[in-house]
This record gives structure tokens, sequence and C-alpha cells, in this order.
């Protein structure tokens, strides 16, 4: 499974975004809140990936936050009649903490706003996902209490970021260490790196 890709975006539009990795060119397949997030072209960006295989093609999928990729999965595994295309069209229309209180409140109206769901496939999100999204809810907010905890690892991945790009160990802690101090307290991954990489 590819969970993740650092690397320097070479182009995007609304649906797609081509990220190339070590000379490799990554075709990903995003939801337009990924899009409006994505930095200009020729900038360095880590973005989350799932992985479909089917017969005929290994299509990547990408976000930007963690929490749009679960409601991704969620979607695609839990819902019959539900697949990546329209998993995407979902996230499009509505953020993720709208579509989770949705969902939680069995708001089958809202929903049905969302171009391409009808009231069954409404319905059938309500019934499929109302338990799993309130635990997503109750996860995210212990996350938010124990946020300093994840620093650290913040840290260690932005240095197998610059790793992975090429820089030797040591110059990627230095980077990385120079970047914090440039940033202050909590910075983001894909900030940390781009930090990191003009330091």
């Amino acid at each position: 499974m590819i969970a993740h890709l650092t690397g320097i975006l070479i182009s995007s539009e609304p649906t797609q975004a081509l990220v190339e990795v070590n000379g490799v060119g990554y075709q990903v397949h995003i939801p337009i809140s990924t899009f409006d997030r994505l930095p200009p072209c020729g900038n360095t960006l880590t973005i989350l990936t799932h992985l479909v295989v089917r017969e005929d093609a290994h299509l990547l999928y990408g976000f930007m936050s963690d929490e749009e990729r679960q409601i991704f999965r969620l979607l695609i595994q839990a819902v019959s009649g539900i697949g990546p295309r329209i998993a995407l069209s979902i996230l499009s229309a509505m953020p993720p903490a709208s579509l989770s209180a949705a969902v939680c409140q069995g708001d089958i109206t809202s929903l049905t706003r969302i171009p391409g769901l009808g009231k069954k496939t409404a319905e059938r999100i309500v019934v499929e996902l109302k338990d799993k999204m309130e635990k997503l809810q109750s996860a995210g907010h212990e996350k938010e209490s124990t946020a300093m905890g994840t620093e650290a690892q913040i840290l260690d991945d932005a240095v197998a970021a610059l790793i992975s790009l090429g820089y030797k160990p040591p110059e990627a802690q230095k980077r990385i260490q120079a970047a914090k101090a440039l940033l202050g307290e909590s910075p983001a991954l894909d900030q940390l790196i781009k930090a990191g990489l003009k330091s």
C-alpha cells in the first residue's frame, strides 16, 4: 500500500494532480477540497494516498488531510454502491466536518443536495456510517487533546521526507531543526518540508 507521496507537484487540475517522486510521475485523483489546498506547481508537497487495485489499472487517490482519507475509505469500503469516483464527488461537495455532522444527525436532505447522490444512497450512507462517523468524531477530539504528542512524529516524518529526496540523514535533521525554529510551535508536516528545503 502506498500511504503517502512526498515530491514535486508537476501539474494539477480540480480532479487530479501529477506528483514526481525520484523521477517517477504519479497521477493522483483528488477531490476539489484537496485541489484548493495544493501548493503552486514546482513546489514540494506531501499528499496522503489510498491505492485502489483493479484488473486493468492501479489508481491512486490523494488527500491533504487524514480525515478526508478516512472518510473516503469508509465510503468505498462500507457503503454498497459507492465507488471511488462517487466518494470523491461527495468529498468535493461537502467538507469532512459537514459530511460527518450530516451523517451523525441523519440529515438526508443535506446529503441529497450532493450532485449524483439520490435519496436511497443517502439513506444507505447514514445507516452504514452513522456509528463509524461518531467514532471518527470522538477520535478526532482525542487527537486534538494529545496533539503535542505527535510533534515528534511529524519531525521524524519531515526528516524522512528530505532523506527520500536525496539528502543525507545528518543534513536532513539539521534542515528540519532549522525549519522548526523558524516556524515555531506545532508546524504542519508540509510546512516543515518546504522550509527544510529552503534552509
